[in-house]
């Protein structure tokens, strides 16, 4: 359901911003760097918008990978631990010296 509102609002505002930028046709003067560009505001909104898209695409791509990595590795540990308990709980518990004293001197009172 918030994939699908998502969708809704992106469409939304792609539409609000193509209105904005047809309505927006007039030559504008772009500082580069280095040099000066007469541009239609059309084209520099809609550059614009694509190029913020973008950076935002790849920065939730990022996230993305980083936070699979972080499952695999916590997956990994888990069946690690799960491992790590399976022998431990198939290993066979030694008797501790006290309690073999306890029953020994058990024994002898009777």
């Amino acid at each position: 359901m918030k994939a699908q509102w998502m969708l809704i609002l992106t469409l939304i505002f792609a539409l609000i911003t193509a209105i904005f930028a047809v309505i927006n046709v007039d030559p504008v003067r772009v500082n580069f760097l280095v040099t000066q560009a007469d541009i239609p505001l059309i084209l520099v909104v809609l550059g614009s918008t694509l190029l913020g898209g973008l950076i935002a695409s790849l920065l939730g791509m990022l996230r993305q990978f980083k936070l699979k990595r972080t499952i695999r590795q916590l997956e990994k540990r888990v069946s690690e631990l799960e491992r790590e308990q399976a022998e431990s709980a198939a290993a066979p518990v030694p008797a501790s010296p006290d309690s073999q004293g306890t029953a020994a001197r058990g024994t002898e009172n009777v």
